[in-house]
């Protein structure tokens, strides 16, 4: 189970972040429908789309690592990022009055890889992979 949380974290999140560094106004469009006024915000969202390509590289660099002692260091950091993301998104939803077709797909995914990631903790750690 860990393994496809792994592989569909690195899946998802290295699409989203080719979206980010090749057309970031339109994944900000799509999920908040919001513009991207200035030239910091573009470069803002191009090193957001970075930071997701290293994450999708991490996680399919641990796909096959099993429930090691990384690999639930890994899924610590996952859960952190997942439940930020569902906050930071329902925020910009509440609080800002932000929101785009993309929004609330986005959160639901979030909060679905956020369980992913409870259950996997839940699991005792071992060398075997899973």
């Amino acid at each position: 189970m860990t393994r496809r949380l792994f592989i569909a974290t690195a899946a998802i999140e290295a699409a989203t972040s080719v979206a980010l560094v090749i057309a970031p106004a339109i994944v900000v469009r799509m999920l908040l429908g919001a513009s991207l006024d200035a030239a910091g915000d573009v470069v803002i969202a191009r090193i957001a789309g970075a930071a997701l390509f290293s994450l999708a590289i991490v996680c399919w660099t641990a796909r096959s690592d099993g429930h090691s002692t990384i690999s639930r260091g890994l899924l610590c950091a996952l859960l952190f990022y997942n439940l930020a993301i569902v906050l930071l998104l329902m925020h910009a939803n509440l609080g800002e009055h932000l929101a785009a077709l993309g929004l609330w797909p986005a959160v639901g995914l979030h909060a679905a890889f956020s369980l992913w990631c409870i259950v996997n903790l839940r699991k005792p750690a071992s060398g075997v992979p899973n």
